[in-house]
């Protein structure tokens, strides 16, 4: 069995906007629901735990009803950082539960045929997290806005979700986390904080993280919404 949790729990500090970018308006559907509907059309996919801060319980669970979304386990409140919202989510897991897929609801170009193959990745080697190269010349600064040094690029990848893994590979790794007190920013940091190796699965489409609202058209455009 397969679970995705779909992380829809941030505070949205830097839309310039009062309401959750998960559930702005993006062509004919909200943010969220383009992702939850490619977790639904994955075969994959057994179960989708969706979690968004407490608020927006009844937002979530609606925006499922509205989309049709068959695979939706339980909607859980989230925590006051992603670890902890990541981690609630994957209480809420079934026990037969062996590889789970994290994946940002800020993502909405996310397909069906990106998520198949993290899951591959992470049955074969324990884990598979979606990434790009990055191909801008990347500067290095100490201090101020004086460049250091140039960044050798050809060893830099852009990491994004969705992220798979075995179970217990996460669940060692979380607990690491909590044992050591320190904050990740993605699941793949803290499988680095226990020592496991990190296999990346290279996607070279647009997989745009929604942050600013100028990413919206942006993601528009990549989702060809006229």
């Amino acid at each position: 069995m397969n679970t995705v949790i779909l992380v829809a729990a941030g505070k949205s500090e830097r839309m310039g906007s009062n309401t959750d970018k998960a559930f702005l308006s993006l062509g004919p559907r909200p943010v969220i629901a383009w992702s939850l509907l490619a977790f639904e059309q994955c075969p994959s996919i057994d179960h989708i735990i969706l979690v968004v801060r407490k608020d927006q319980t009844l937002a979530a669970k609606s925006v499922a009803q509205m989309f049709g979304i068959s695979k939706l386990r339980q909607i859980v409140a989230g925590g006051s950082r992603r670890q902890d919202s990541v981690m609630n989510g994957m209480r809420e897991m079934d026990p037969d539960t062996r590889v789970v897929v994290v994946h940002d609801g800020a993502r909405p170009c996310v397909t069906p045929e990106l998520i198949d193959e993290t899951i591959k990745a992470a049955k074969r080697n324990g884990c598979g997290i979606a990434a790009s190269r990055v191909w801008d010349t990347i500067k290095y600064v100490e201090r101020g806005s004086t460049v250091d040094h140039t960044v050798d690029r050809a060893k830099l990848w852009a990491v994004q979700t969705p992220q798979a893994f075995k179970v217990e590979l996460l669940q060692r790794a979380y607990k690491a986390v909590e044992e050591q007190k320190v904050t990740v920013t993605d699941e793949a940091s803290a499988v680095e904080l226990i020592g496991e190796p990190v296999r990346l699965v290279e996607w070279p489409r647009p997989n745009i993280k929604i942050t600013t609202a100028e990413d919206l058209p942006l993601a528009a455009a990549v989702l060809k919404i006229n």
